[in-house]
């Protein structure tokens, strides 16, 4: 037996697939696995097939005109063929977790495609027979070429996934960076991810009453792992950790955290340092990260609720050194810090990272 791929266009009409595979099976054909792209033409059926060595191109051909298929493709597959599909693509994510820059293999392997080049110039993206246009959500553009079969809009639509997903892992190194503090301590601050909800629990537990009151303005109590976990990944916004390091490199529990949380165009910004790093500049670099990304993603402004004693908090305020506008409220001050828009150049991930 031999392991085949088969693609051929079927009507998408009742009955019309099981009259293709009676035809294959006429022929001792074995289907082991089957996607379906829909198009407009109607469905495409990629196959793969175990079928007997006597069985050449050409017969399989005309099993599949035979069973009412059109614009067959058959080519010889290998062993690795058997690999799940959604196995493929999950591995194929993880690598690009791991390493962003290889958006281009990771694009051919999960297309069959024979070329794969990156272009600085923009697309609108598209497919045009055995070529796909495909944009780099990072800047520039990806073209695919292979010789057979052509690309259907649903590898489109995986291209496209997977573009974006290291599009995202790239953003996410990107902003990654190492802090020297003016006492000569250094600190990584990075976007948060939701594996960060264990030191970030730390971070609540080591932190004492008066600061968790600070920060939550209404008491000192643990806020609940599933409020932490929705802080770190909030629906729109951002939040970043910042962890120390030290002198081996390992990086140690969480210090501080910063969010930012969209709503409408303005977005509400609030920091927690650990005790032991508080006024030593962590928070300041917190804040104005987390405003240059308010004006990266065109907000009109940001609105803090700091307590009237919070003096810390409220000096490192001005140390933005931006116009803002205070209005109390008993004990709470509500400072509103206007941002002003300046979308950053796009520049492609390979210039950027490299």
């Amino acid at each position: 037996m031999a392991l085949w791929r088969i693609r051929a266009t079927v009507d998408d009409r009742p009955g019309y697939l099981s009259v293709l595979t009676a035809s294959l099976a006429l022929r001792g054909v074995n289907i082991l696995t089957v996607q379906v792209h829909t198009t407009e033409v109607g469905a495409v059926d990629d196959f793969l097939v175990d079928a007997p060595d006597t069985l050449d191109e050409a017969e399989l051909i005309a099993a599949v005109e035979r069973g009412r298929g059109r614009d067959c493709w058959v080519a010889r597959s290998e062993a690795r063929g058997l690999a799940d599909q959604p196995t493929r693509v999950l591995g194929l994510a993880t690598r690009l977790v791991r390493d962003p820059d290889a958006a281009g293999e990771a694009l051919r392997t999960l297309l069959g495609a024979d070329e794969v080049t990156w272009r600085p110039a923009a697309v609108a993206g598209g497919i045009a027979g055995t070529t796909m246009a495909l944009p780099d959500p990072t800047g520039g553009s990806y073209e695919l070429r292979r010789a057979a079969p052509s690309f259907t809009p649903a590898e489109y639509a995986r291209a496209q996934a997977l573009a974006e997903l290291a599009a995202a892992v790239g953003r996410r190194d990107a902003d990654q960076v190492t802090l020297v503090l003016p006492d000569g301590a250094e600190a990584v601050v990075r976007p948060a991810t939701a594996g960060d909800l264990t030191g970030v629990l730390e971070l609540h537990r080591a932190c004492s009453a008066g600061t968790l009151h600070r920060r939550y303005l209404g008491g000192a109590s643990l806020p609940a792992p599933a409020r932490l976990g929705r802080l770190l990944e909030p629906a729109q916004g951002l939040t970043l950790v910042a962890t120390a390091t030290g002198s081996g490199g390992a990086a140690e529990p969480v210090v501080a955290m910063a969010n930012l949380l969209v709503e409408g165009d303005e977005a509400e910004v609030a920091l927690l340092v650990r005790d032991g790093w508080q006024r030593r500049g962590v928070g300041t670099a917190l804040l104005r990260r987390l405003v240059r990304h308010a004006e990266r993603a065109g907000l009109a402004g940001l609105v803090l609720h700091v307590q009237a004693e919070n003096t810390p908090m409220l000096r490192t305020l001005r140390r933005l050194a931006r116009p803002m506008v205070t209005e109390r409220d008993g004990c709470l001050v509500t400072v509103s810090v206007p941002v002003t828009a300046a979308p950053a150049a796009v520049v492609p991930a390979q210039v950027r990272r490299s």
